[in-house]
């Protein structure tokens, strides 16, 4: 880069039309294109074991739009100072566009936001990589992610709640291979499993798996009364979770266009669907005096804050811990419908399921039985919501043990 600086001219670099590189001295150089297009680059010599290798930088267009002769100079001069401190100017440019492993899982989350399949599964995802869980990685570049950071990570969790710890484990992979697939890392994945985490924690077969904690059906008229003093929105939602059997991302994601009232019975499509088939929910009494009570002003039976947009994911898991119900969740409260139908009841063990909209794992059932129960299942969920209802001084909330 030795030699004389400042050889060309503003007005040179708009007159050049000739193809090729015009020097302006230092490194700098002009570049031509045959069809006319004009860019600035920087040329300096590298190491390449014991012998120098030429190197190039873009520096970016020129002319209208793009950098001036002084801009490039400017840039131009950066790149030898770096050179200078004996760093390479390639990597610290690569460096310095490496976004933190937070920007980049928020921007993965948000890229990918449309295959997720309820407002609670993105709503999950974005948990899990956050600051409850990610909160010690998110700050260093996603460059540098490496095992002990996953570990640090995965360890106090992966015993105590390892399909939490499993679940957060594949996510890391996901986000740290579109990272390598973006350029931004190299090398292997740190969170992958075989050949990799398997050597170090324990497999998940030898754990407990986890599940969704449920509030015996004995409590449930307490517990819909205290619900029921709160009258918040999230409240009222939860409690139509609880009276349908329905999963919380079914129930947030509710529009006024798929519930009739007349009739009592609400059709979710199959897009929102986990077994991806269009539901029909008979609606008890209760069910459907509660949604008369909402104000039919948005397409949403339960609105968010944002405009277009039903409650947070986590808006009923937030209603469990204001009224400090930590040792249940809202999923829960699928199994406690199912014990209850099972050991209070006479209905059919299909009908049950049908209620719970499982699929049904034997194909050769599952293509004999056509119909959805549809009648059965409205008595069913008709003596469910007489069971959930408030006894007589049920306002004195059962304390936990």
């Amino acid at each position: 880069m030795a030699g004389k600086l400042n050889l060309l001219t503003a007005r040179q670099v708009e007159t050049i039309s000739q193809a090729g590189r015009h020097a302006d001295g230092g490194g700098l150089y002009l570049r031509v294109r045959p069809g006319g297009s004009k860019t600035w680059s920087m040329m300096f010599a590298v190491m390449d074991g014991k012998r120098r290798k030429q190197t190039e930088i873009s520096l970016g267009p020129a002319g209208a739009g793009g950098l001036s002769l002084a801009e490039a100079r400017g840039k131009a001069a950066e790149i030898r100072a770096q050179r200078l401190r004996g760093l390479d100017p390639k990597a610290e440019r690569k460096a310095a566009a490496v976004p933190t492993f937070g920007i980049f899982a928020d921007e993965y989350i948000d890229t990918h936001a449309s295959r997720f399949k309820s407002p609670k599964h993105l709503a999950q995802w974005r948990m899990t990589l956050g600051d409850t869980y990610c909160g010690a990685i998110r700050g260093k570049l996603v460059s540098e992610i490496g095992t002990d950071d996953v570990l640090a990570v995965l360890k106090p969790i992966w015993g105590t709640v390892p399909e939490t710890a499993s679940r957060i484990r594949g996510r890391l992979e996901n986000v740290l291979d579109a990272a390598k697939a973006r350029g931004f890392r190299a090398g292997e994945n740190p969170a992958t499993w075989r050949g990799h985490l398997r050597a170090i924690l324990p497999a998940r077969q030898k754990l407990t798996r986890g599940h969704h904690a449920a509030l015996p059906y004995d409590d449930v008229p307490a517990f819909m009364a205290a619900l029921r003093a709160r009258q918040s929105l999230a409240a009222m939602a939860l409690e139509l979770a609880i009276l349908t059997a329905c999963r919380s991302g079914e129930v947030l994601g509710a529009r006024w266009e798929e519930i009739d009232l007349k009739k009592g019975v609400w059709i979710i499509p199959k897009e929102r669907m986990k077994a991806g088939l269009a539901h029909r929910v008979p609606l008890s009494k209760r069910a459907v005096a509660l949604l008369k009570g909402l104000p039919q002003v948005n397409p949403y039976v339960f609105p968010g804050q944002a405009p277009g947009k039903p409650l947070s994911g986590m808006a009923m898991e937030m209603q469990l811990r204001r009224m400090d119900r930590n040792d249940i969740t809202v999923h829960g409260f699928r199994s406690t419908f199912r014990d209850w139908s099972s050991e209070q009841t006479s209905f059919p063990h299909e009908t049950c399921e049908h209620a719970l909209a499982h699929r049904i794992s034997d194909k050769a059932e599952a293509a004999y039985r056509r119909g959805d129960q549809f009648e059965k299942r409205r008595e069913l969920m008709q003596a469910w919501a007489r069971w959930c209802e408030p006894k007589l001084g049920s306002n004195v909330v059962q304390l936990k043990k």
